[in-house]
């Protein structure tokens, strides 16, 4: 790590100590800031995703497995991944992304038929006016 030699020839020259004791002050804040706080929101950002895994989400698992969740337990969920709904059951950590969340869906879904009940009405309200 650091060279014994040159620690105790700084600290021969007089008051070098100190700077050799910053310098290593700073490489440890250093370390903090550009590889330990960024791994530790990465895990933290995983761990939200993980409890926030539903019924209906599509996911791929860390060995590439794509599929739809159908039941989760504890710390496992069983995943369906094929039209011969082949079930498989895999625990939280295995899992890379989910694709499609379900909540998404349903939004997606509600703010389409919105939009159809709007466009309806204004169709109505342009065959009333027309009609007067």
């Amino acid at each position: 790590m650091l060279n014994f030699a040159l620690l105790t020839e700084t600290a021969q020259n007089g008051g070098g100590m100190w700077g050799t004791i910053i310098m290593i002050g700073l490489l440890f804040v250093f370390l903090y800031f550009f590889m330990i706080r960024p791994q530790k929101k990465q895990e933290r950002k995983d761990a939200e995703m993980r409890d926030s895994l539903a019924v209906g989400d599509e996911v791929t698992t860390i060995g590439g497995i794509i599929g739809k969740v159908i039941s989760i337990k504890g710390e496992t969920f069983v995943l369906e991944t094929t039209r011969e709904k082949t079930q498989i059951r895999f625990l939280k950590g295995a899992v890379r992304t989910i694709d499609v969340k379900t909540a998404d869906v349903a939004a997606a879904v509600v703010e389409a038929k919105e939009a159809e009940a709007a466009v309806e009405e204004t169709a109505v309200e342009d065959k009333n006016a027309d009609a007067k």
